[in-house]
């Protein structure tokens, strides 16, 4: 499971945690269920700085818990709801349905990308 070794930011109610392995994002998404919990999936700027220090830590980008729903152009949470909270890099998202998962940036922005590439794994508890 995650060998921690410090690597946790707690924010409210949510604990995120690298293992600092980089995996596709089905890999990582089962990492993250198998080890309790799920991706990364900040909600608001304090979460998302939270997660970004993480991502900083390794200096690796990082895909987060949100995915493109059936509409191109329009994405969700992994759970299905609707984002209420975003951070998009400028002129993102722009895979209008080729890039359908989101990695972090090391600057804390979003950018929607292809899901077989490998990124560092964020869990949230």
């Amino acid at each position: 499971v995650l060998a921690l070794n410090g690597k946790i930011r707690k924010v409210g109610d949510k604990i995120f945690a690298s293992n600092g392995k980089k995996l596709d994002f089905a890999s990582a998404l089962g990492s993250c269920e198998e080890a309790g919990g799920t991706l990364a999936t900040p909600m608001n700027e304090e979460e998302n700085k939270a997660v970004l220090s993480i991502v900083k830590q390794y200096n690796q980008y990082a895909y987060l818990g949100i995915k493109e729903g059936e509409t191109p152009g329009q994405f969700k949470f992994i759970n299905n709801m609707p984002l209420n909270y975003t951070k998009w890099h400028k002129y993102e998202p722009n895979g209008k349905g080729t890039e359908k998962c989101v990695e972090m940036y090391t600057d804390g922005s979003w950018n929607d990308k292809k899901c077989n590439l490998y990124r560092l794994t964020i869990c949230e508890f």
